[in-house]
């Protein structure tokens, strides 16, 4: 994959929202790229559907706390992005996080964060909003920790492989971050290990891009747990990984490892389905 030209940069009133323009401001001067910054958030009308049986009063003060969120945001992204030209902010879409990915089509990256709980915020979008995305666009999405401080990203990295279409389409979409990296490391997991990562390699190898490779163990339920240990191991700060699931009465269901990633990263994750 050529470097990102246009990246698609998920914006709230979290806490983390800082964290993810910081990042979006370094891509765009590292790529060249262009970065939409996109309010994204449900209404708090939505939210609390109650208040259309109260008084006019109290679905006033719902708009008003719409407005007040694109205020914080907008002011956030302001701050943040200076003078920057190639950072630009997009007006709220009425129809929010489907919207969103639809939005998300059109980019070449899109950047997330994990969803917190914990963040007065996080009922500000569905909790499943980064795994929906990721599955029903098929963009290949930057998605960062919901704590610490985000650094650089990519001198570091470490992929999970797999003979999959997700993990060589997340493959494809890391070259750039790959080519740039001091240290790439590559695991896969289960039995005759050793084919696949050397096929990997010498993939890499045409890209200019050298290889540690690492057979991860079987393939059960704990991967995604021994995937994040192993990132710590390398020192890894991005994650590179196909995203898995598929769906099912009107919900997607996400694959183990991708869930448990999703729920407990600590670094930041390159994802593709």
């Amino acid at each position: 994959m050529q470097t990102p030209g246009s990246i698609l940069l998920h914006l709230d009133s979290s806490a983390r929202t800082p964290e993810r323009i910081k990042l979006a401001r370094q891509l765009a001067s590292d790529f060249g790229a262009e970065v939409f910054g996109q309010p994204c958030v449900l209404t708090a009308l939505v939210r609390y559907p109650f208040a259309m049986e109260g008084a006019a009063a109290a679905v006033a003060i719902l708009k008003e706390m719409d407005q007040d969120c694109r205020e914080k945001m907008h002011t956030t992204f302001v701050e943040l992005a200076g003078s920057d030209g190639r950072l630009h902010w997009l007006e709220p879409l009425a129809d929010g996080p489907w919207g969103f990915a639809r939005q998300a089509l059109y980019a070449d990256l899109v950047i997330l964060g994990q969803h917190d709980p914990d963040d007065p915020a996080g009922g500000e979008l569905p909790a499943d909003f980064v795994s929906s995305l990721l599955l029903e666009s098929g963009r290949p999405a930057l998605v960062l920790p919901r704590t610490g401080v985000i650094g650089p990203v990519g001198r570091t990295v470490l992929v999970a492989w797999k003979e999959t279409r997700e993990a060589a389409r997340a493959l494809s979409a890391a070259l750039p971050w790959l080519q740039r990296s001091d240290s790439v490391h590559a695991v896969c997991f289960g039995e005759d290990v050793q084919a696949p990562l050397n096929s990997l390699r010498a993939c890499l190898k045409v890209h200019g891009v050298g290889l540690t490779m690492h057979a991860g163990g079987p393939e059960d339920a704990e991967v995604g747990n021994r995937l994040l240990s192993m990132a710590t191991d390398v020192g890894a700060d991005l994650l590179v990984m196909g995203c898995y699931g598929h769906g099912r009465a009107r919900e997607w269901v996400l694959g183990g490892a991708t869930r448990t990633v999703l729920t407990t990263m600590t670094l930041p994750v390159l994802m593709a389905h």
